[in-house]
Formats: C-alpha cells, structure tokens, sequence
C-alpha cells in the first residue's frame, strides 16, 4: 500500500483514469461493431465516419495506441469498400 500523500494521490487517480479509459474503450468496441453489423454501404459509411473520428480521438488521448487506431481504421475501410 502507498506510504505518501502523493503515492495515495497517484493510486486514486490511476483507479479514475483506468475506469475512464475502460468506458472509451466500450464506446470504441460498440462503435467497431455497428460498422460491421451493417449489410450495405449507406449504412456502414456514416457508422465509419463516426467510429474513424473516435478511434482519433481515442488515439490522441492516449487510451488506444497510434498504431492499433491505424490499423483499425483501415480494417473497417477496406470492410466497408468491399460491401454492395
């Protein structure tokens, strides 16, 4: 257990931080899914629209990586491409 005030602050801010990341990372899953859930392409690109911004976003925060928001995007792309 933490000794020092500022070990007990770094503690309860991690908790917060972690339950926060786990909600972003819950909308990003939905998010992922619904594109994947659609059966044409007018339904699949404003779902893709909305889920490339949030996986930016997530990026940009920090809770996913560069890379996986990379390459996550250009999954749901070429899924959505391919779709009549």
């Amino acid at each position: 257990m933490a000794q020092h005030e500022s070990a007990e602050k770094r503690a309860r801010v991690t908790k917060r931080r972690a339950a926060g990341n786990t909600q972003w990372k819950s909308k990003m899953r939905t998010a992922v899914k619904r594109v994947r859930a659609a059966t044409d392409k007018e339904h699949a690109l404003p779902e893709l629209q909305k889920t490339v911004k949030l996986l930016d976003q997530l990026a940009a925060k920090g809770v996913i990586h560069r890379n996986k928001a990379a390459n996550d995007k250009s999954k749901l792309t070429r899924f959505v491409n391919h779709l009549k």
